[in-house]
């Protein structure tokens, strides 16, 4: 231990079971209190309080390990606030365990004040939890869902997650942490692709290795649409299937173009087809507009439209019901459609209206229309 010039009392002290020297000086500076120490993620973490008379002096922190003979000094430590001070040792072994104390130091005499105690911090081999298996993106509308396997839980000491970003260039930077094989990316922008990894972390902060890089290119999904009656607001009642959300697809119910329009009477709610439209005759129960992966196993969409059954009446709608037309694109070909209805009802001013949800298969005569998986798909 370094030993301070202006001298007055020199004792002996045990501490912690080993003996060290105390140096009383004129003026000493007040004893820094309540040292601990911990480890967490290849890192002892030691922390103390100030004392009442603390005023403004640095500290040194010590170290050895308990096989040593001699303390060593490790770091000066200033930037103290709030009543309180740390520091992390990152230079450490894992199966050695350390023993510290921290002084007080007078910048003019170099007279040093060691804390009452010491610490010991036991470094343990890491052991990480397992990688987290199945990293997958479900792009959505200007988000990113990325998901994985929960095989890092068999891990006793499992804790959470951490998710990464990576750039591309050899850079990757932590977007957030979650307790779940979950984590939705709200900053992904639209036409854009994002790559990334997810790492498992212990207790005691340890951390796996990357996940296989997962990527995902978030896209517009055609939500929350909804028109009005033809006989209630008659501009604002018909629809024409888009490509994109750039052009706006309602269209007035006298549109030549419109695919249908809504009119409601006594009878309920209709789909009244545009022209050259097909609508196929009944409706199919439904859970989503369509199911992705992120779906759970209950989940209902129509995967895929009737090759027949189609014809140019209309239809009367229900609530949670998707219904499929065939439409003539602006190619002049043949295009399938669906729509999901998720509500009937009224808006403030008790105008009918229709909330529904929809997808447009963009090549021309293909049936396809959503996931396979959980789906209807009618021959």
């Amino acid at each position: 231990m370094r030993r301070a010039a202006m001298v007055v009392v020199l004792m002996a002290a045990a501490l912690g079971g080993c003996a060290k020297d105390v140096i009383v000086g004129v003026g000493s500076p007040a004893a820094p209190e309540d040292l601990q120490g911990s480890y967490y993620g290849g890192t002892v973490q030691l922390t103390w309080s100030l004392s009442p008379s603390w005023n403004q002096e640095p500290f040194r922190v010590y170290g050895r390990r308990v096989t040593d003979n001699d303390y060593f000094l490790i770091a000066e430590v200033s930037n103290c606030s709030d009543g309180s001070c740390s520091y992390e040792d990152r230079n450490v072994l894992a199966g050695q365990t350390y023993e510290y104390y921290v002084a007080a130091v007078d910048p003019d005499s170099g007279v040093e004040t060691p804390s009452r105690n010491t610490v010991e911090v036991a470094v343990p081999q890491p052991t990480p939890p397992p990688v987290p298996a199945g990293a997958e993106v479900v792009a959505l509308d200007h988000t990113n869902y990325i998901r994985w396997s929960a095989n890092a839980r068999d891990a006793s000491d499992f804790s959470f997650y951490r998710v990464y970003l990576d750039d591309g260039n050899g850079d990757h930077y932590v977007l957030g942490e979650t307790d779940s094989e979950g984590f939705l990316d709200h900053l992904a922008e639209n036409g854009q692709t994002y790559t990334y990894f997810v790492t498992a972390v212990d207790e005691q902060g340890h951390e796996s290795a990357g996940s296989v890089a997962a990527s995902g290119t978030p896209r517009p999904d055609y939500h929350g649409e909804w028109l009005y009656d033809y006989g209630a607001k008659p501009s604002l009642s018909g629809f024409r299937f888009r490509s994109d959300e750039a052009t706006d697809p309602i269209v007035s119910g006298d549109a030549p173009e419109r695919h249908f329009r809504l009119e409601v009477d006594d009878s309920g709610w209709w789909l009244v087809p545009g022209p050259e439209v097909q609508v196929y005759a009944s409706g199919y129960e439904t859970t989503a507009l369509k199911c992705g992966p992120a779906s759970d196993a209950t989940c209902t969409d129509v995967a895929q439209a009737p090759a027949t059954g189609y014809s140019t009446q209309d239809v009367a709608l229900s609530a949670q019901t998707s219904y499929v037309l065939r439409v003539p694109g602006d190619d002049g070909q043949a295009h399938y459609a669906v729509i999901r209805v998720v509500m009937l009802g009224y808006d403030q001013d008790d105008s009918p209206i229709v909330i529904f949800d929809w997808a447009y298969q963009l090549a021309p005569n293909v049936r396809s229309l959503a996931s396979a998986l959980g789906g209807i798909v009618p021959r």
